[in-house]
């Protein structure tokens, strides 16, 4: 790897031996993946590790030395959710048992992100890209983020610059100010390998859709062709909404870090076609193929036939958008029976919950119907063995995919929080 002068002395040792072990980790995840140099990071950090899981104590203990020697991020950062939520969210007392357990480092964690820099208390979310939150980057930074749905949004619907990274990896990069220059942040990584063809009458779910890319093309970058047709070419907030839950799905049932939408997403509507790589391989997505892919998922209940009993919306965070969506077409179907059938959780960052709590008219019309909102990562919550137990519904390929939840589509699953 080519070093310029500061980056050697670093190595050398010269500002002492942490920050000779910070950049050697930098230098030598780079070389893995064949970087030739480092850049400069020009956007604003988002850690993946909100929570304090006892398991990961190595982690901690590299916080504490960054701490302990006066070490900062540059810039005030974001992270995930918390794991858990105690006010919004109804547990059970062996389930709180088992959570502090689990997270049993949740105070230590959060007292270290405070020391690191984090940006406010209420900067916990994986959608914190969204205006509620603030940490937007521009087209063209180069990044270094690793919660995989924030990556894949940010690459591919801002036309940002980042990697996959890894937790801890993460952490390193924004506190030394650069990152390896491989994969994403090259103009060559950001090509792509396969060609999609959407060939549907009407447009598809975007979790299902999301599912089927991620499941065929795995860490490459597709193009997609004929979605525009169906969606538009301009990224209003409904679009947005819908890219990011496409990219979540492609990101967690696949490796997906980029995508390209024909006449839609920046750089396509730059530089179209010329962004497929000549030995690019083609995908056709027709309805046929996205209900192959919908029974296709397990059913990981123990009680295959049993009732639901809890709902999660939102996974990644819903935007306030994708709120008052969900509360006005459930309104419309509860109609005079009014209130949903199972304990329903919409989950979002706390700055979007506090904008729907502002609008205390319909804030209290959603409680009246059951409506719970919550800015936990519902992932986190399948992680207590006692929850993961629960039949659990959602409209998350994401949650599908790590947990015995059961995915829905948006249709179905209103029709079964609603049905008498």
């Amino acid at each position: 790897m080519k070093l310029e002068k500061d980056e050697i002395e670093l190595l050398e040792g010269k500002r002492g031996a942490l920050w000779q072990k910070i950049i050697k980790s930098v230098i030598l995840y780079g070389e893995i993946f064949g970087a030739e140099k480092l850049v400069p990071i020009e956007g604003t950090a988002h850690f993946v590790t909100s929570f304090g899981a006892n398991m990961i104590k190595p982690y901690f203990d590299i916080l504490d030395e960054l701490i302990n020697a006066g070490i900062k991020n540059p810039k005030p950062f974001t992270v995930d959710p918390r794991p858990f939520d105690p006010i919004n969210v109804k547990y059970s007392l062996l389930e709180r048992i088992i959570f502090n357990f689990i997270y049993g480092k949740q105070k230590k964690c959060e007292e270290q992100l405070q020391k690191l820099g984090i940006l406010n208390e209420k900067a916990y979310s994986c959608t914190c890209y969204l205006e509620e939150i603030g940490n937007i980057p521009e087209k063209g930074q180069i990044l270094a983020w690793s919660e995989s749905s924030a990556v894949v949004y940010v690459n591919s619907v801002i036309g940002a610059r980042t990697n996959r990274n890894s937790a801890g990896i993460d952490v390193l990069c924004n506190v030394l100010g650069k990152a390896p220059y491989f994969g994403f942040l090259t103009e060559e990584g950001r090509k792509a390998n396969w060609l999609i063809k959407i060939q549907v009458k009407k447009l598809p779910n975007p979790q299902l859709l999301g599912s089927a890319i991620g499941l065929t093309v795995m860490e490459d970058v597709p193009y997609i062709v004929g979605l525009s047709d169906l969606i538009g070419t301009e990224l209003n907030e409904d679009v947005k909404d819908y890219l990011k839950d496409l990219g979540a799905a492609a990101a967690s049932n696949g490796a997906v870090g980029l995508y390209h939408i024909e006449n839609l997403t920046p750089e396509a509507k730059e530089h179209g076609r010329e962004l497929l790589r000549n030995d690019y391989s083609t995908y056709v997505i027709d309805e046929k193929e996205l209900e192959k892919v919908y029974s296709s998922y397990p059913l990981l209940w123990k009680k295959e036939n049993g009732k639901p009993q809890i709902c999660f919306i939102g996974c990644p965070h819903c935007s306030l958008n994708q709120i008052y969506w969900w509360f006005e077409n459930i309104k419309i179907r509860i109609k005079e029976k009014g209130k949903l059938n199972i304990i329903t959780y919409i989950c979002a960052a706390l700055p979007v919950i506090d904008k729907v709590k502002n609008d205390k008219k319909t804030f209290e019309e959603m409680k009246k119907i059951g409506i719970k909102l919550t800015s936990i990562c519902p992932l986190m919550y399948m992680n207590n063995p006692i929850c993961s137990k629960k039949r659990v519904i959602t409209n998350s390929n994401k949650l599908r995919t790590y947990s015995t939840a059961r995915f829905y589509p948006d249709e179905e699953l209103l029709e079964i929080l609603t049905k008498d």
